[in-house]
């Protein structure tokens, strides 16, 4: 006990109050300290303000589409990320096999590659909600003999990516067909495979339907022979090990987007258009490019130029209207590369429809003058596919489906529900609460379909066929041969 008659009582009571100041001071700093520093993984995300995200390129993923990145996981990705208030890293691994490593190691805090969910994969991550089922697919070239079942690939040249579900696929199925073998590529992509099964250098491949669904329009002599195994669910993923917080946040993203119709909206941006896939017209498609399209692109890029809108964009509408036929003429008298009626092209100020500079100027003001005319509320990439519906069936009636689409508790501004409700002008119980009235409300919503796909091809071809490449191997002109200007 101190003795404050003393005077050395009185220095041991100074020494332990100042002892004890000290201590409540460093306790309060520690305090302090602790609730400044991120103690989870999505705090520190949020402090840093940057996710870091592993992907892989391809068109279901990340790609650089005619206006930046684009894809469907990028589209996913950078809607959570700004969900949560940060910008995405992204990055882009030499191989499959490195995806996993990396968020396992926490390289990369999440996956966005198209990872199908296996037991294998679920023992090494922790996987997200999930949000799209796919099938696996063995694929050939069409006109070859078809195989019908697993034993018809024994013997075939058939390969796949190494360390992908369809690795694994095979690896079970040859315990009950020993004589099956293939080629684990390690060093190439599925879009690869692919070309290699078009051209007849391989005999079968592995892929998913999500993806064949959007490459075959690029390479249209692959053709779906059977599926493998019970279908898939699509998700990202995350660490096993340590805190979960940003799969719960992931989680809370998904169930949101899925509630509001957002997931149904990214989803329709990139298949809602490739589902309906006509095998002999897109070979059509790219025999018209490289015979007809040459000589017309100048015409499209200084459409294009001069009034600051895509030339394959318009090059797509036109095929789509005539064919790149320059004297094509309609039933109903709409004539043309760009088939404007005579009203239409009287109030554009074109004097011959029949001539190719004319039509394409005339119809590239028109379906700019449809888009300006659309309700300010709805967004692109919307605005166009609404405008092009427009072209073809008149703004009146899209507007019709827009009140109609309001009705039915649907958003007059998506896409993805007008293209539901333009069928119902056909019909008399709703086309009678129509203004405009009747109209071939399925026509639309199949052009829209057939320019966005004609669009993408253009792309495409733009990207693949640059000084004669397609990824890493020439395109024989039996494929493509198209025109090195594209």
């Amino acid at each position: 006990m101190i003795n404050l008659k003393t005077r050395r009582g009185r220095r041991q009571l100074i020494r332990a109050g100042e002892i004890f100041l000290f201590i409540a001071l460093m306790s309060a700093t520690l305090i302090y300290v602790l609730s400044r520093t991120p103690d989870t993984l999505l705090d520190r995300i949020k402090a840093s303000g940057v996710l870091v995200v592993a992907t892989r390129n391809g068109p279901t993923t990340y790609y650089q589409g005619p206006d930046g990145p684009t894809g469907f996981e990028y589209d996913l990705v950078e809607a959570f990320a700004q969900h949560l208030g940060v910008k995405v890293k992204w990055v882009f691994p030499d191989n499959f096999s490195d995806l996993f490593p990396m968020v396992e190691s926490g390289r990369v805090d999440l996956v966005a590659a198209g990872i199908a969910v296996t037991p294998g994969r679920s023992e090494r991550v922790r996987f997200g909600p999930p949000y799209q089922t796919i099938q696996q697919e063995v694929i050939y070239r069409a006109g070859e003999s078809r195989p019908k079942n697993v034993a018809d690939l024994i013997g075939k040249r058939v390969a796949v990516i190494a360390d992908s579900s369809f690795s694994t696929r095979l690896k079970q199925l040859q315990k009950q067909y020993p004589g099956l073998t293939w080629q684990a590529e390690s060093d190439t992509d599925i879009e690869e495979l692919l070309y290699q099964v078009a051209t007849g250098k391989l005999d079968y491949t592995l892929d998913d339907s999500n993806d064949v669904t959007l490459n075959r329009r690029f390479y249209p002599q692959i053709a779906v022979a059977f599926s493998i195994g019970k279908p898939q669910v699509l998700a990202w993923a995350f660490r096993k090990e340590g805190d979960a917080s940003l799969y719960r946040a992931a989680k809370a993203y998904f169930d949101r987007i899925e509630k509001n119709g957002e997931l149904h909206r990214i989803t329709e941006r990139y298949y809602g258009h490739a589902r309906s896939f006509d095998y002999v017209g897109t070979f059509t498609f790219m025999r018209h490019v490289a015979q007809r399209l040459p000589p017309l692109i100048p015409l499209f890029k200084t459409a294009a130029k001069k009034y600051g809108v895509s030339w394959r964009l318009l090059a797509a509408i036109s095929y789509q209207e005539s064919h790149w036929n320059p004297n094509a003429t309609s039933p109903t008298g709409v004539r043309g590369l760009m088939m404007l009626t005579r009203p239409t092209a009287e109030h554009l100020n074109v004097d011959n429809r029949l001539n190719p500079e004319q039509s394409i100027m005339g119809g590239t003001r028109y379906f700019l003058k449809l888009r300006r005319e659309l309700p300010v509320e709805i967004k692109d990439p919307d605005r166009t596919w609404f405008a092009l519906a427009a072209y073809n069936i008149g703004l009146g009636h899209v507007m019709d489906a827009r009140r109609l689409a309001v009705k039915l508790g649907k958003n007059p501004n998506s896409w993805p529900d007008i293209k539901q409700v333009l069928p119902l002008l056909s019909q008399r119980r709703w086309y009678r609460q129509t203004t405009f009235g009747y109209a071939r409300g399925r026509e639309p919503v199949q052009y829209v379909q057939n320019i966005r796909s004609y669009f993408d091809i253009l792309i495409w071809l733009r990207d693949h066929n640059q000084s004669g490449q397609n990824l890493n191997a020439p395109l024989p002109s039996s494929l493509l041969n198209t025109p090195p200007s594209l």
